[in-house]
């Protein structure tokens, strides 16, 4: 009780994790739990709460963890409910008709529509959207809010490639988003609707915006300054996105808490300080307030002005409680703050805990805030600002600044991204104080002066900023061995990371070293993971088996996305084509043989019927169109096994092997159920 005492200032920080434990809970159960059962928990929980509260501290603080769980389990339930739309349940060729309500490209650079009034041919209940990659003719003038079809091919959202992988279909669901496909004949435009509906004005301005911008800008740098600041990055080339992936700079184009803090900071000072100016104005009212005032609606403006993504909408809870605390007076930047802004992100959207953006916005923040905390009362910090010249201080800051929070969000990017990038300390060091100084205050003033016809100077201004950060992302992934290539970890690592950044910094005193113990721990298992020797695709055609150099694909083409996640997952960097050539497959005409290092053999055939493929023990025989198992002691996967699977792994454990699905069809969750809430 000593040791909780001690800690009692801090408690309420806990909060937002034990929140999220409860959202967690809920996309970690292999079934869907009905909604009564989470409304029976929190009832529970609340009897169990006020009941307690006559009894010991201990079991008051027990019962509030239980209360926040179960508040956050049932958030998730609620909001996987309430997004539930048909998602189209098998594989449709017809025609596609439906509302263009938003335009981009793939990564394929393929023109990509999102469509809604959807009508599909012979299905009753079309999903709410789909996203429809056009290969084939495009007329003019395409625009949104335009009534189009197409023929095309449309399947259900993929699920995960590998066991463990990422699962689209939940991203899909979450996002309304039913059915995604492709065509390759001509796209055509139809007699427009009776009744317009006039809500995508703002998505229209917003890409007019977009034009505008990348226009007056031109080239790759008037694409990067429409990222930033509408969030269209579909002018982007592919290879100007990997340069600012290897150089740890890709995070400046996610409309996110630097975008967000940066713009309404400026407007902050420049209202705040403006008014300072006009002595009357600075004697009477309280310049501070409404300095941040201005500031809190343009940080509205920016998040319908980029589209209002998750992403944004995290960044401007967070800027809000910040310019809040500046009304009310009280300390704005706190961990308290950070932990309201996650409490409130969580409940509204309890799907974004499984997001890479949220997860490194809130572990840069709350990194940062308890490092600046804890220089505070830190006695070589106050020598170093007592004596250290003042010039030099601003570029100290930064210094610690960039190195805090890069190494914050370094392991949840080498988990999700499976790089690190070597010189990102760098590469950060040299352009985020020209977003500050220039590229987001010459935003602002470009956006402003516009309405007169007077933005060119400062879209000038702005371009010249962004192209200093492309030369810079340019030439440090040019260099030799700029990235570390990262395995992927098991499940568990993640929230071990996480759960040992919160025990650093919400704890007080020694206690915090339980977070570094914790910490070691995940880079060890994460380190002694080992990855699937055979992987094979949902329909047995992609096999790839683990050797000495890599793995080993045994097609050089057609299937691309699944063997760029397997070399992804594996840390290797090597392209379909390089895999494709590694020794690993011996191929008699429609056999092909890969040989195991642990004696095991692994026989992948195209014949419709039995020849002379081997089935003996230690053989593993792959057979997509085969409907029985031949005579013999292998371990066979036919026609029906792969189907039921839907892409699987193998190991091999005691003279014997382990199939694991990359996803598990029953029982079903609303995502992989063709769109049915188990409400």
């Amino acid at each position: 009780m000593a040791w909780l005492e001690s800690q009692r200032q801090n408690l309420i920080l806990w909060a937002p994790v034990v929140l999220a434990g409860g959202v967690g809970l809920y996309f970690a159960l292999p079934f869907e739990p009905p909604l009564w059962a989470g409304r029976a928990l929190t009832m529970a929980a609340i009897l169990w709460l006020v009941l307690a509260w006559r009894l010991s501290k201990l079991l008051r603080l027990a019962m509030l963890a239980l209360f926040f769980l179960n508040l956050g389990y049932l958030a998730a339930v609620y909001r996987s409910a309430s997004v539930a739309e048909p998602v189209l349940g098998f594989r449709y060729y017809g025609p596609i008709e439906g509302r263009i309500i938003a335009i981009d490209r793939s990564a394929s650079k393929a023109l990509r529509l999102t469509l809604d009034r959807v009508v599909l041919e012979r299905v009753n209940q079309p999903p709410a959207k789909l996203r429809v990659s056009l290969l084939g003719a495009i007329p003019e003038g395409l625009e949104l809010g335009a009534r189009v079809v197409v023929v095309g091919s449309l399947s259900p959202p993929g699920g995960p490639v590998e066991p463990g992988g990422f699962d689209f279909r939940k991203y899909a669901w979450f996002d309304r988003l039913g059915a995604v496909g492709y065509s390759r004949n001509p796209l055509m435009l139809m007699r427009p609707y009776e009744n317009p509906d006039t809500g995508l004005w703002l998505a229209e301005a917003r890409r007019a915006l977009a034009t505008k911008i990348s226009t007056a800008i031109g080239g790759q740098n008037g694409a990067f300054a429409a990222a930033i600041l509408t969030g269209d990055r579909s002018r982007i080339d592919g290879d100007v996105l990997q340069t600012l992936r290897d150089s740890n700079l890709a995070h400046l184009l996610a409309i996110s808490g630097l975008h967000m803090g940066l713009l309404t900071g400026f407007v902050f000072l420049l209202v705040r300080h403006g008014l300072a100016l006009m002595p009357r104005i600075a004697l009477r009212a309280p310049v501070k307030k409404i300095g941040a005032g201005a500031a809190l609606l343009a940080g509205f403006a920016y998040l319908f002005l980029s589209g209002g993504s998750v992403a944004t909408q995290r960044a401007y809870i967070m800027a809000a409680v910040v310019l809040v605390a500046v009304l009310l007076d009280r300390p704005a930047f706190s961990l308290r703050a950070v932990a309201l802004a996650a409490f409130l992100v969580l409940l509204m959207r309890p799907e974004s805990l499984g997001e890479a953006g949220f997860q490194m916005s809130f572990a840069a923040t709350t990194a940062l805030i308890g490092t600046f905390e804890a220089l505070r009362t830190a006695r070589w910090w106050r020598w170093v600002k007592e004596h250290a010249p003042r010039w030099m201080l601003p570029g100290l800051g930064l210094l610690i600044t960039s190195t805090v929070a890069g190494a914050a969000t370094a392991p949840i990017a080498a988990y999700h991204f499976n790089h690190i990038p070597n010189f990102g300390l760098l590469a950060n060091l040299l352009t985020v104080p020209l977003m500050g100084l220039l590229i987001m205050p010459a935003a602002v003033l470009a956006l402003i002066l516009s309405l007169f016809g007077l933005g060119g100077l400062a879209f000038w201004l702005m371009g010249q900023g962004v192209g200093w950060i492309l030369g810079v992302a340019g030439w440090f992934s040019s260099i030799e061995n700029a990235v570390t290539l990262v395995k992927t970890g098991p499940w568990f690592v993640l929230p071990m990371v996480a759960l040992a950044g919160c025990l650093g910094f919400l704890l007080l005193g020694r206690a915090r070293l339980l977070g570094v113990a914790l910490f070691a721990l995940a880079l060890l298992l994460w380190g002694t993971n080992e990855r699937p020797l055979v992987l094979v695709n949902q329909n047995g055609a992609l096999v790839g088996v683990l050797g000495p150099n890599g793995r080993a694909l045994n097609k050089e083409t057609a299937y691309g996305f699944a063997a760029g996640v397997w070399q992804e997952n594996d840390g290797d960097r090597a392209s379909q084509a390089e895999a494709f050539a590694r020794s690993g497959w011996q191929v008699d005409g429609k056999v092909s043989t890969a040989y195991l290092d642990n004696q095991w053999v692994v026989v992948l055939t195209r014949n419709k019927l039995p020849q002379s493929e081997p089935c003996t023990a230690r053989v593993v025989l792959i057979a997509p169109k085969w409907e029985q198992a031949p005579a013999g002691d292998c371990v066979f996967l036919g026609k029906g096994d792969i189907a039921g699977l839907g892409g699987f792994s193998i190991n091999f454990e005691t003279g014997r092997a382990v199939i694991t699905p990359a996803a598990p069809r029953l029982p079903a969750r609303p995502w992989n159920s063709g769109g049915r809430p188990y409400i």
